[in-house]
Parts: C-alpha cells; sequence; structure tokens
C-alpha cells in the first residue's frame, strides 16, 4: 500500500512537472533526441519538471532499438564522463592545500556526470526498475564493446548503495504468495529447473521446505533472489531424493539439517551486487531461531566449471596431471556409463581429481575456478564432502559428470572461516576431502 501510494505520488509529480514544461518545448518536434532530453534534465533544477524529464528519457530510451541503446550508452561513456580539467585543478588544489574540503572538491570533480544523471533518472515513477533493465541491456553491450566498462561502473556504484542489506526484506515465499511472485520463481530458477506449477508446490508447500526470497521496496513483488531449502534428518548425498515427487515428508521438529538446494538471481540488471551472502546467513539465523533442533546448514551445490576443467587437464601434455585426467575422461565418455556396474569403482579416478579441482587449482585471481565455490568459501562455508553421482541428469552429467558438493555452514567457524579464505584464499575442507589428494600424484615443488 505505501509503496503504490509513492508511485501515484511520483507519476502526479512528473504530470505536473511535464504541464509546467510543456509550454516551454517546440510543439513542432513529437520527439526529442536523447541527448536533448539528457543535457535538460542535467540543467533542470526543480524537482517535478526533472522527474518529467526523467519519464521521458527513460520513455525514448525503451522506444530505441538496439542500435539505439548502444548509441545511448556511448553518450554516458564519451560525452558524461568527469570534467578533465575540473579534475586536474581540484587535483592540483588537494596537493597543495590538503584538507577535507578540497578533498570533497576532488572527489566531486571525480564523479563522472553520468553518475548524476543516473541520479536523477531515478526520479521518473518506476525509475529504479527502468535503471535496472538499462543495465540489463548494457551488460549485453559490454560482452563485445570493454570500452563501456566505466558507464558499467557506475551502474554497479548507484546499485551497491540503493540496494543495501537494511533496504532489502526478506520473505517467506509459499503457496499462498501472490501468483506474480510465484511465476517468477518458476522463470528465474536457474540451477533445477521447475517444471510446472505442482513442482513448484512441491518445493515450496510441504513443512519441510522452505523458499526465502530477498526484495526491494522500489521493485515491488519481484524478488532480487531467493533460495530454496529442504529440511532433512542428515547431510544428502544427491539431489534426486530431494526433488522426487514421492517422497516421506519429514516433521519439521524431526530435521536436523537444512539444506540450501537452490539459489537463484532474478534481476540481470543486479549481476555483480551482493545479495546471497546477505541472504543466506539470514536465513541460518531465522532457521535456527524457529527450528533449535536443526543443528547442520549445509548446501547441496552443483560444480558448473568442473567437466570443463577435467577437460582441459586431459588435453594438457604439460599438466602434472594430464594422464590421470585423460584416463578418466576417456571412461566418462563411453555412452550411458552412469549405467555401467564400473559407474562406482571410477569415484576413485574422478572424486580425487575433483578434490585437486577444488584444492589446489587457482585462476589469475588467486582463488579457486568454480564460481559457486567461490561464493561459498567467501561466505565462511567449508567444503564439507564430495558428492558422486548426485546430480545424474543431463546437466548434471553435462557439467560436472554428475558431481555435487556439500558445503557446511558452521555458525561457530563463519567468520574465521571467511577471514582465512578473504586473507590468503585458504580453503577449509573437511578431512575426508583433503585426504583424497592423497590418490595423486605429489605436486612439483614450488619455483
Amino acid at each position: 500500500m505505501n509503496t503504490s501510494f509513492l508511485n501515484e505520488l511520483l507519476t502526479a509529480v512528473a504530470d505536473r512537472g511535464r504541464a509546467l514544461i510543456e509550454p516551454r518545448r517546440d510543439r513542432r518536434s513529437t520527439a526529442r533526441t536523447v541527448p536533448a532530453l539528457v543535457a535538460a534534465l542535467l540543467s533542470e533544477r526543480g524537482e517535478a519538471s526533472g522527474a518529467a524529464i526523467a519519464a521521458d528519457i527513460l520513455a525514448t530510451y525503451r522506444s530505441l532499438d538496439a542500435a539505439g541503446r548502444a548509441a545511448a550508452f556511448r553518450l554516458m561513456r564519451d560525452d558524461l564522463g568527469a570534467d578533465g580539467n575540473a579534475l586536474r585543478t581540484a587535483a592540483q588544489a588537494f596537493l597543495d592545500t590538503p584538507s577535507d574540503t578540497a578533498a570533497a572538491d576532488l572527489y566531486d570533480a571525480a564523479t563522472p556526470h553520468r553518475l548524476e544523471l543516473l541520479r536523477r533518472l531515478n526520479l521518473a515513477p518506476g525509475g529504479t526498475r527502468a535503471l535496472v533493465e538499462m543495465r540489463a541491456d548494457l551488460l549485453g553491450e559490454l560482452a563485445d564493446d570493454r570500452t563501456l566498462a566505466g558507464v558499467d561502473r557506475d551502474f554497479e556504484r548507484l546499485f551497491d548503495v540503493w540496494f543495501n542489506r537494511g533496504f532489502l526484506v526478506l520473505r517467506r515465499i509459499d503457496w499462498s504468495s501472490p501468483a506474480s511472485v510465484l511465476s517468477q520463481i518458476i522463470a528465474y530458477e536457474a540451477v533445477h529447473e521447475i517444471h510446472d506449477w505442482d513442482d513448484l508446490r512441491r518445493r515450496i508447500d510441504p513443512p519441510d521446505r522452505r523458499c526465502y526470497a530477498f526484495f526491494h521496496p522500489a521493485l515491488v513483488d519481484e524478488p532480487l533472489i531467493f533460495v530454496e531449502v529442504a529440511l532433512t534428518r542428515s547431510i544428502p548425498e544427491a539431489i534426486g531424493p530431494i526433488l522426487a515427487a514421492e517422497r516421506e515428508i519429514v516433521p519439521p521438529g524431526e530435521a536436523t539439517t537444512a539444506v540450501f538446494y537452490s539459489i537463484s538471481n532474478c534481476q540481470t540488471g543486479l549481476r555483480g551486487v551482493s545479495f546471497g551472502s546477505f541472504l543466506l546467513k539470514q536465513v541460518v539465523e531465522d532457521l535456527a531461531r524457529d527450528l533449535p533442533g536443526l543443528r547442520s546448514f549445509v548446501t547441496l551445490s552443483p560444480v558448473p566449471g568442473f567437466a570443463v576443467w577435467l577437460a582441459g587437464v586431459a588435453a594438457d601434455a604439460d599438466h602434472p596431471l594430464a594422464a590421470p585426467a585423460a584416463q578418466a575422461v576417456a571412461a566418462l565418455a563411453v555412452p550411458d556409463w552412469p549405467l555401467a556396474p564400473e559407474a562406482a569403482a571410477l569415484a576413485k579416478a574422478v572424486l580425487p581429481l575433483a578434490a585437486h579441482y577444488f584444492l589446489r587449482e587457482r585462476g589469475r585471481s588467486g582463488r579457486p575456478l568454480d564460481p559457486v565455490a567461490r561464493f561459498h568459501l567467501g561466505n565462511g562455508a567449508r567444503l564439507e564432502r564430495l558428492d558422486w553421482l548426485a546430480d545424474p541428469t543431463p546437466k548434471g552429467l553435462e557439467q560436472s559428470h554428475g558431481l555435487m558438493v556439500n558445503y557446511l555452514y558452521e555458525r561457530s567457524e563463519i567468520e574465521a572461516n571467511h577471514e582465512a579464505y578473504a586473507r590468503s584464499g585458504k580453503v577449509v575442507a573437511a578431512p575426508g576431502v583433503s585426504r583424497l589428494l592423497r590418490a595423486l600424484p605429489a605436486p612439483p615443488p614450488a619455483a
């Protein structure tokens, strides 16, 4: 109700502003170019007229084709950066006479004009949603044109503030939630596809299932990120029993483990804005409070990059693990190998390689290669267990040869694990995972 009233108020303000500025417009033109509208918005001081111009810019942007939208981003890049002369003057003034005032002047001079443009565009009714959608377009352009990276950083900088944890609202999603929200849960599920409404109901309606999402007041009934939770009697080794249509319902009072088996982001335009760590930690605290019998908080996570990495190692004759990786890849290439009697024995060849992938392999950042691992380890989780053939679906076999992982969130250890990972990239792992490395050749000595 409050959000709806605010939107109506902003619309009324924009309409009033449009009525005020309309007489000043050239009525011979039915459309204004984006550069002209931008210049008008940046020079405008009145809130009402500013909201009206902002609404016009966003409406004009939505009417553009892909080429026109790309041109708008290039306008932000080329014409709405920081003023170089003003920046040099402010920098010299700070060097000559350092002070808080000089530092503030330097900050103002270094701030690109496009940041102010984005702030003013947010005055329009529905401005926040429109800017999130605009950034989704920008991310598409950025894939082919890295010169737009500065523009993207400014979007992300503002979104980090606008979508601060203090503004987010945690809501439980259940079968009584609005249909518009439920349909988005189906659409945005990115880990384990929700096939239909019955499948959705099995995931959120039974007493041993939970779903939580973060919402923002400016995006009414649009989840930003959500997590699906299963309450179980033990740490699961496979995803099949959790998603099975026919399964035993565990009374919540008998559950000892909360399993986070799917985390999905819903807004492409908010990529890079951190919600997930706050979401998991908040859900852990809420579940621990509501269900004191819970002792373990774990994930059952995919390993999206493992199959590609293993194939790369097998093809790299210089890699120390090329020979065992090649043997494993050959065995995994046999049709219907998960159904063969040798599948269980194959775990002895693949799991040590997987342990190496998590514990020893590093990317250019010095962090693990796997993005899901970086997320959970960075949040303070422990690499608890590698689960062989835990996801034998076509997607699971393609991305990880069916491998899944349990990350354990031990509440008393989360901060220490996070600090160890943040300082040195240390992967805190259970002894059982570390022992798997013994089956591999010793790594070459450090240079």
